[in-house]
């Protein structure tokens, strides 16, 4: 069978993997000049292993993605350090010992970790006891279905309270959706971020370009191509075959998967039935910026992921020092923090340079360590996505495209359509493993 895949990502490398080791002719077709999409890294001289554009990580319950990299021959490059995860709050970093402090409860973890929720100060005791029972019962917790009928805003205020939905979980949402989508997300999203989550997070020798390199050169061992700087502008149907327009000119292939956004694939191709092009459109989703920095020194004492609620003035969402997960040894010794946020699509951080990225978020550092100085900053890099987030609104099961399309031998598979799961390079590979058995047999 012939095959093209539109993007280089882990979805689109997972499918070509997977076709190929089963005798398919594949070619891969990415717009830029590297593969890995939103797991891309890149690499300073001075450095040893690359860093992701984007800050990543894998739990120790991301069964797909360690298990395709025991198939590659390469579990001894997977690790799984502990960092600390903490919140900000009036001031103050509170750590929290994981992404989801509401599992850290008595009754299903050792006592150190428990206490740290229960000193969690700004709230009440009744309240973090009352918070900790909704984590216990989220993670016993089987049956998601029900929860996407109902909003996070809506669920949290009535099963943790207002006071703990105030602090912990309103200015989260407000942060990863925005105020205009907050307060739209349905319940089943928030289930599998608490339900998934470990305290120990894994991550890859030479960082996430180190897995997708290997994953390239193993797509290629097996007969596969994957074209760089092969931007598709154009899919059409083309008798039996479809027809992708490119740079170098056309290509046709008998099925082809398109891992682009589901906006991007409604532009490529005019022949989409009306009723399907409008579902697409439908489909709501928040871009990330990111602003990236080499430091001198340490900004925090050990904080690898710090969560900073809005309305506590700081211009952007997460502040995540890496170097405090992953030592400076690998780095030259530089000290690595990314400022990063989710916006909407049209926000104008996405036109701004480097340098006005920086000039925005330097009192937000300040804020964190009132001692950070700009001449802490060896070197910085802006990385932005304009379709990085998914918004999952109530019944949203019910508006997820399935993984073929109206179009025959088009396929589509990407971020979207993972739901109720978030995001993540876990299931960018279960979805291309899947949509692989599905074209290819």
């Amino acid at each position: 069978m012939d095959v093209g895949i539109i993007g280089a990502g882990i979805t689109g490398l997972t499918a070509a993997y997977e076709l190929t080791k089963r005798g398919h002719a594949v070619t891969v077709y990415e717009a830029r000049l590297y593969a890995g999409g939103l797991a891309a890294g890149f690499r300073d001289e001075r450095w040893e292993w690359h860093l992701d554009r984007f800050y990543h990580h894998w739990f120790a319950s991301d069964e797909h993605v360690i298990r395709l990299i025991d198939e590659l021959g390469a579990r001894d490059r997977l690790f799984f350090p502990r960092p600390t995860t903490s919140i900000y709050y009036q001031g103050r970093l509170y750590p929290m010992d994981s992404p989801a402090p509401a599992l850290k409860f008595i009754p299903l973890v050792p006592l150190h970790r428990a206490i740290r929720v229960l000193q969690f100060t700004p709230l009440p005791l009744v309240d973090r006891l009352r918070f900790g029972l909704v984590g216990v019962y989220l993670t016993l917790t089987r049956n998601w279905r029900p929860l996407e009928h109902v909003t996070a805003d809506a669920w949290m205020r009535r099963t943790a309270g207002e006071r703990a939905y105030d602090v912990m979980w309103k200015p989260l949402l407000i942060s990863k959706f925005g105020e205009e989508n907050y307060r739209d997300v349905n319940m089943a999203w928030m289930w599998a971020r608490l339900y998934k989550r470990t305290a120990s997070l894994g991550y890859f020798v030479g960082g996430f370009q180190g897995f997708v390199d290997l994953l390239v050169e193993r797509v290629q061992a097996q007969g596969g191509m994957v074209q760089f700087n092969a931007h598709v502008r154009g899919i059409h149907r083309a008798g039996e075959r479809i027809r992708l327009e490119l740079p170098a000119g056309d290509a046709e292939h008998e099925h082809v998967i398109a891992t682009c956004s589901p906006h991007v694939l409604r532009t490529c191709t005019p022949e989409l039935p009306p009723d399907y092009a409008a579902g697409l459109d439908a489909l709501k989703s928040m871009g990330a910026v990111v602003l990236v920095l080499a430091l001198k020194r340490r900004l925090t004492e050990g904080h690898y992921w710090i969560n900073l609620p809005k309305g506590e003035g700081i211009p952007f969402m997460g502040l995540v020092e890496h170097t405090n997960y992953i030592s400076p040894e690998h780095y030259g010794g530089d000290h690595l923090v990314y400022c990063g946020d989710y916006l909407p699509p049209d926000h104008p951080y996405f036109d701004y340079s480097k340098e006005q990225l920086l000039e925005t978020y330097l009192p937000g550092l300040v804020k964190v360590n009132p001692d950070f100085r700009l001449d802490w900053v060896r070197a910085s890099w802006m990385f932005a996505e304009k379709y990085a987030q998914p918004v999952p609104t109530l019944h949203h099961s019910r508006n997820i495209p399935p993984l073929k399309t109206p179009m025959p031998g088009l396929w589509m598979a990407n971020m979207s359509q993972v739901y109720p799961w978030d995001r993540g390079s876990n299931y960018a590979v279960e979805m291309g493993r899947r949509v692989a058995a599905l074209v290819g047999g």
